[in-house]
């Protein structure tokens, strides 16, 4: 199938889609808390004047919380490469737009990604005159990698992965999916097998390369680190003893997963302390709901008292992006969305942070590095939900073993050493490859 044909059906159906959505995209903006945050960006328009933007950036596209992370780890250390380096980064749900506000170097723009519709993609990359357009994993926008093309921008896709489930997805739309994939310039893969697979979607293998993960890198970003004010939290389920409780850390927990494991640590008869962070801090009702049916007491970050029975009270962590430096609080880490979910949350910064990890049968979505972890001994991988409470109590109760562990898991990161560092180095490569001028592009448009 053409790519003319492929867009064409692509802008046919992309309307109705829009219009269909609309409604519940309202609603979840709504509970999420997007509204009056530059929504109208998402439909190009700007507060600012144009001439006002700066010009020659990098545009960094990032759909949600986990890709912004990584594009911003990315950003952080190509600043220090280039720290004249101008940069947009463009963020798709609202979480992820808070989450890079918040912790964006200064001078970094922060902006909605635009609606993928083709006059409004076009304004935009007028707007800001991208130099180089980095897509973060596999999100490649019809209209967007299109508009680049005829704009002659280049477009790089970093930190890229290909499951097996996905790969399928793929080619079962192959005639659809490879001549989109066929406009990125620049892919940075994670693994080999990412390489063969983005090979069979139209990408020239010339344009491929293995960088490693910049997610699981060990030398990019920052690690977590302990604040004071978490301490004090903590400081407060301890109820005067000398020595504080070990604490039990839910990290990016999803639906159902909270009452789980919030009942296996109460019958693994621990009394180690539980804190619980959400995927997404709008479910906090529901969360609270799940916690208290399981006989806690909760107590909000957001709203944060000390509890009035710390022997049997529990840390809801209702607040955004503060997952890392929980993480360095923590004597071990249990993943979200692997034990009731499908796919899995990202270890790896519970690993840099030296922490024994316990996941669920379902991390797909971190395959192969889930493998790698098991079959160096890294981490705890369990069979069944049901085998929670005892993995818990068996990890507390081993630190000498606990030690062993979470040194073999780093040793097993150490393979995506540098990875951001690679990619920064081959960004700054496709970036420098003659594209034309956009200055004819436009005269060419107007």
């Amino acid at each position: 199938m053409s790519r003319s044909l492929v867009l064409f059906i692509y802008n046919l159906l992309l309307p109705v889609f829009f219009i269909v959505a609309f409604p519940a995209w309202l609603l979840k903006m709504w509970k999420r808390g997007g509204y009056g945050t530059g929504l109208w960006q998402r439909f190009g328009k700007f507060k600012v004047d144009a001439s006002a933007e700066p010009h020659d950036v990098v545009y960094i596209h990032a759909v949600s919380v986990g890709e912004v992370f990584i594009a911003l780890k990315l950003i952080k250390q190509w600043l220090e490469v280039e720290p004249a380096l101008k940069v947009v980064l463009a963020a798709t749900t609202s979480t992820g737009h808070e989450v890079a506000q918040k912790k964006a170097p200064n001078g970094v723009l922060v902006i909605y990604s635009p609606l993928d519709f083709t006059c409004i993609v076009r304004a935009v990359m007028r707007r800001f005159r991208p130099r180089q357009i980095v897509l973060i994993e596999a999100e490649v926008w019809p209209n967007l990698v299109n508009t680049a093309r005829r704009m002659e921008i280049p477009v790089a896709m970093v930190n890229a992965r290909l499951s097996k489930r996905s790969e399928t997805r793929f080619k079962k739309y192959g005639a659809m999916v490879k001549p989109l994939f066929a406009m990125v310039d620049l892919v940075c893969v994670q693994h080999e097998a990412d390489a063969e697979r983005f090979a069979e979607l139209g990408i020239s293998k010339s344009n491929i390369h293995v960088t490693g993960s910049m997610k699981f890198d060990p030398s990019g970003g920052t690690c977590p680190q302990r604040r004071e004010a978490f301490q004090l939290m903590l400081d407060d389920f301890s109820a005067g003893k000398e020595v504080g409780k070990k604490v039990v850390l839910l990290a990016s927990s999803h639906a159902g997963e909270e009452g789980l494991v919030a009942s296996a640590l109460r019958a693994s008869a621990s009394d180690a302390l539980l804190v619980v962070v959400p995927r997404h801090a709008e479910r906090r009702a529901e969360v609270v709901a799940d916690l208290e049916s399981s006989g806690f007491e909760v107590v909000l970050s957001s709203q944060y008292q000390a509890p009035e029975n710390a022997a049997n009270a529990c840390l809801l962590v209702d607040t955004t992006g503060e997952l890392c430096d929980w993480t360095a609080h923590a004597d071990v880490v249990v993943i979200g969305k692997s034990l009731l979910a499908q796919g899995g949350q990202n270890p790896a910064e519970a690993i840099v942070a030296g922490v024994p990890v316990i996941t669920g049968p379902h991390m797909d979505n971190f395959e192969p590095l889930v493998s790698m972890l098991c079959d160096a001994g890294g981490i705890t991988v369990l069979s069944s939900a049901g085998e929670l409470g005892n993995a818990m109590r068996d990890v507390l109760a081993d630190p000498e073993r606990n030690s062993q562990v979470c040194q073999r898991a780093k040793n097993v990161l150490a393979k995506h050493q540098n990875a951001v560092q690679k990619t920064i180095e081959l960004l700054d490569m496709n970036a420098s490859v003659s594209r034309g001028n956009m200055q004819e592009y436009e005269q060419g448009h107007e």
